[in-house]
């Protein structure tokens, strides 16, 4: 079971995701809106999406996160920041580096 961090209860709409290592796109803002809004309506929730994390919940809890792209560019990245081995081949690379090995891009 994962911990969730608590929100502010003056502005429960004001949380902002942390900005994942190398990740080219800015911190969105993040809307929490409960399962049977989003069924009633999800093209609007999915045009909202594109400028914000809507945080869907089920009966009060966060369930899940509807995340819109913009573009065919925004969909390629969200894949590439979250293919395991993508991820994988990064992490062995830094690791690489970390015991001297290869050629860091300051000395190429």
């Amino acid at each position: 079971m994962t911990l969730q961090k608590q929100q502010s209860r003056s502005s429960p709409l004001s949380g902002r995701t942390k900005r994942k290592r190398g990740s080219t796109k800015k911190a969105h803002q993040r809307r929490v809106v409960a399962l049977a809004e989003i069924k009633d309506d999800l093209s609007k929730y999915l045009r909202l999406a594109e400028e914000e994390e809507i945080v869907i919940t089920r009966h009060g809890r966060a369930a899940g996160v509807l995340i819109g792209f913009g573009s065919e560019e925004d969909w390629f990245d969200y894949r590439l920041e979250h293919h395991p081995e993508f991820l994988r081949r990064i992490a062995e690379a830094r690791a690489a580096l970390r015991e001297g090995h290869g050629v860091r891009l300051e000395d190429a």
